[in-house]
């Protein structure tokens, strides 16, 4: 029994002894001052839970939207794939040199290798993965 049942219980206590002190004159408006603290409190519980359930949707909808797809920009994307290429031209040159054509084939997989991981983080699904789809309907559970 929590704090909010024991206070519950106080009230219908207090109601029934002033009933007895009062008589069965005041009876109806003691029970209706006993129900309106009843509804009080069922109104505030379904309150509490309304509130609840609105924040955890809120925190659901905050989640969706910062899916990878969501936050990046093109301009993000974009100055990815720039500073790929930017540092492509020394990292193939240092491989070529070093390594002849082993170290340049090396160097571009590396290039490659780090430009796929970025598209499939941008675009899940793209390379067969399961799509997800965003819940637009409040029908949905």
């Amino acid at each position: 029994m929590d704090a909010r049942d024991t206070d519950l219980k106080k009230e219908l206590d207090a109601t029934l002894h002033a009933r007895r002190d009062l008589g069965e004159d005041y009876e109806s408006a003691l029970v209706d001052s006993f129900l309106e603290k009843v509804d009080q409190r069922i109104d505030g519980a379904v309150e509490r839970r309304v509130r609840r359930q609105l924040a955890e949707q809120q925190m659901q909808t905050a989640r969706d939207s910062r899916s990878p797809g969501a936050t990046d920009s093109w301009g993000e994307r974009f100055g990815f794939g720039i500073v790929s290429l930017v540092l492509a031209v020394p990292l193939s040159a240092i491989g070529g040199g070093v390594g002849h054509l082993p170290g340049l084939l090396t160097a571009w997989a590396g290039i490659v290798g780090v430009n796929v991981v970025q598209a499939a983080r941008t675009n899940p699904g793209l390379f067969g993965g399961r799509r997800t789809s965003s819940r637009n309907s409040d029908w949905e559970d």
